[in-house]
This record gives C-alpha cells, structure tokens and sequence, in this order.
C-alpha cells in the first residue's frame, strides 16, 4: 500500500508480481465493504482493468511493455473523458448525458505509457470547493481519525483515497485552486499543481478555463514526477533531488500564515528548523502581491463567471439536482460585469510579473498548505460553516493558481498525528527545478 512507482516497477521487471495481481489486489480494496471503496469510487473498471492486466503481462513477457510502470493501476477523477463512459464530474446533473468519444489527452497518454485505469474516483460536485463532501455519490473519510470522520479535502476527494487505502497507485487529479494538493495535505500524501500551461486540460470537464491545471496526487516526490513527465508528454528521467544546503527559500509574510492552528503551526515551525539545519537560507519575505489576491478576487474571480458560462443551460434544465452550495458559487458569476472580468484579468497579470520578479532571489517558496488539519464531516452540516471553513481551506494553495505558478505539497507530518501539508511553489515554468527542490526537501524531512 505504501510501494513507490519505481518500487513496482521494478517488482514488476523482476516478476516478483504480475500486473494481474496488482489490479486484483486493488479491486479487492475497492471493493472491501468494510472499507473506503464504495465512497471513494463512483465507478469500478472490473471487467476491462482486468482485461489490460493480462494484455500488459503478456505484453512484457514479449519484451514489448510500453514503459516500465505499464501495469500499474491508476484512478482517474470523474471530470476526465474516457471513451464509452459519462463524464458526471461527481453531479448527477451529466448523469443522463452521452458516453465521451475519445479519452481526455491527459488519460490516452498515461494509457500509452501502459497504466492501467481502475476506476473514476469521486470529487465535489463540479470540482467546485476544497472541502470534498459530495451529497449525491457520499463523502469519503479522510485517513486519519476514521472514528470521528473527517473530510478528505477537495476536489480530488475519492483520488486521495483511493490511494491512501491502496485501491490505486496513482491518481489523476485537478487543480484550480489546491484540487490536488488540498487532499494531499488532509491525507499524508505528495500533490502536484504544474504550471497551468504544461498539461492541456482537453477532455476534462471545465472549472476555470484560467485557473485549471491537470495534475496527479502519488505516494513520493518522485512518483508525482513520474506521472508529470508523462502528463507533460516528455521523457520521463530520474529526478535528481537537490541537496537542501543553500536552497533559497522564501517564507511569505503574507495573510497565509494567518489563523493557522497549534498543531499545523508546530509542525510549520518544526519543519522550516530541520530544513535550515539541514542548511537552507530561510528569509521572512513579505509579498505585497498575495495580500492583493483577496481584493482581486472580491466578486468571485475567475471560477465563478467562466463557470457560469459552462452551466447556464444546464442549471436552467437541471437547478433542483445542483448541490446548493455549488449552485450558490457558480451563480456569483452573475455579480461580474464584462469590465470587472477584464480588470481582473489585468491585474492578475501586473500580481504575476511582481510575483515573478521578487522569486528572483529565491528558489521557492514555503508556507502549510492548508492552515488546518481535517475538520470533521459534521462540521459542515451548516451553510455557514461550510462556506467559512471551504474558503480556508482554498485560502492557501488557490494563490498559486492566481500567480500561474507550480507548486507541490508534502507531508510534514506523520502518522499517527494529524496530517499536515508543507507547500513549495515557484513561478510558472519552473517545474522540473521544483520537482528537484522538493525531492530535497522531501530526503531531509525524512
């Protein structure tokens, strides 16, 4: 359940297990009735997973597997097209809508690369909040404090745990605002938001056509980049990490360290020291760009009006199946005029070339990715509370989706205490000088 992509990989070049066997031992964790399976996954790929199992072994005993993960399963979130199947993007509004005719790109490349699909995982309704409580499909559990029952993060809810109890080895997620990175931190795992740019989002049901990126959540740094590279359409190669000593790394004075509690504060706290006695250069860096982003965004910045856009017609078909407090986020795109939408977009452009310039100095930046650990499912019976707690949950990541840039989260924190998420983001286009850092980071919080 915790074995690497390389650690299959291998286990697979050396037949000390069969892609068969990796896909029946996930199927039997889905479809555990004790278990997370019913919850996490809004459809199971028995039949044809088990098909491509046997395609794939037989593929490599002939020499000819098209990569070394190929027989590894993945999930893929319910808002990618795969031919043959609805796209419900966790509503039952598309329930009724036709199957997709070809697979969304970021799916036909990791089916090139030879993974294996078992199954669409669950998310919010729409992949609109942070949160991951889906009324029409149910909420899965978040990996720590199962008794209590917590939220899982959003809105890559069921990829998160369809992980983290070993029903998949990778998940193809989302992220307009922390989509991937949210259920990473609420559940001990590495989620990876690219620049926007790197991944065509061809097939994936919209959000924000600004703000959407495609990205994977995974076990390890090194997994995620495995999955990035493929995502990307380039070479996958081994990720060398970068050594922590004289890594430059920016810790933002900006209202993201605000109203963090004592556990994710400690855990902050403990982490920047390791890394500095592992030798980074930690600078306190205020960032006037970030603290401009909540006033930007006032009338509900991009999400909201380019998601009206997508839902007009079906909401005036389809009002009464919407989760309300969806439904209430896409109709604030109605408190936007065409100039509130351009001004928006230019200021998001003059917060970019600022934020851009003051990374000069630094190689990334560090801050928790969410300020909280996993509230508990009940805390969001009320409207109130669930807005509340959904917009600080967003808070944190959803800025780099604002300045374009990439960012990954990963653990700081280990079973059995509470899940907390470290966030290292730099400007758009450093990807691969992020996976490298982060492998670094990674190597010395170990």
């Amino acid at each position: 359940m915790n074995a690497t992509l390389d650690a299959l990989a291998d286990a697979l070049a050396r037949g000390k297990t069969t892609s068969v066997a990796l896909v029946e031992d996930c199927l039997a964790r889905i479809d555990d009735p004790a278990g997370e399976g019913a919850r996490a996954f809004v459809a199971v790929a028995h039949e044809s997973a088990r098909k491509a199992a046997q395609a794939i072994d037989a593929l490599r005993a002939a020499g000819a597997a098209p990569s070394r993960y190929a027989g590894i399963p993945l999930s893929i979130k319910d808002l990618f097209d795969i031919a043959g199947q609805v796209t419900r993007a966790g509503s039952t509004v598309l329930k009724d809508a036709a199957p997709a005719t070809q697979d969304a790109v970021a799916v036909a490349r990791l089916k090139a690369a030879g993974f294996i699909v078992i199954g669409r995982t669950n998310m919010t309704e729409f992949a609109f909040s942070g949160v991951g409580v889906n009324p029409h499909y149910g909420t899965p559990k978040s990996i720590w404090d199962r008794a209590t029952g917590r939220v899982p993060g959003g809105s890559t809810s069921g990829g998160a745990i369809a992980l983290t109890d070993g029903m998949a080895h990778g998940s193809l997620g989302t992220d307009t605002g922390g989509s991937c990175r949210i259920p990473a931190a609420f559940n001990g795992l590495v989620g990876y938001k690219p620049t926007a740019r790197r991944v065509p989002t061809t097939g994936a049901f919209p959000l924000s056509t600004t703000l959407d990126s495609v990205g994977p959540l995974a076990r390890s740094v090194a997994c995620c980049a495995i999955l990035d590279s493929i995502l990307a359409g380039d070479s996958v190669e081994k990720l060398k990490a970068r050594s922590v000593r004289g890594l430059r790394i920016a810790v933002p004075q900006a209202y993201v360290l605000n109203d963090m509690d004592a556990f994710v504060a400690a855990a902050f706290e403990k982490t920047l020291k390791i890394l500095a006695g592992a030798g980074a250069i930690i600078s306190e860096v205020k960032f006037p760009e970030i603290d401009a982003i909540p006033g930007a965004n006032a009338k509900g910045g991009f999400a909201a009006p380019e998601s009206l856009t997508t839902h007009a017609p079906l909401i005036e078909a389809h009002r009464a199946l919407y989760d309300t407090r969806v439904l209430s986020r896409i109709e604030r795109g109605h408190e936007q005029s065409a100039s509130d939408y351009i001004a928006l977009s230019r200021t998001r452009a003059r917060l970019i070339s600022a934020f851009n310039e003051r990374m000069r100095d630094y190689d990334v930046l560090a801050y928790p990715t969410v300020p909280i650990v996993p509230p508990a499912i009940s805390a969001f019976d009320a409207d109130a509370d669930f807005t509340r707690l959904n917009l600080l949950i967003l808070r944190n990541p959803s800025v780099i989706n604002m300045l374009d840039g990439c960012a990954i989260s990963l653990p700081m924190a280990r079973p059995p205490e509470a899940p907390a998420g470290l966030m290292l983001a730099a400007p758009g286009g450093y990807d691969r000088a992020l996976f490298a850092a982060a492998a670094g980071v990674e190597a010395a919080l170990d």
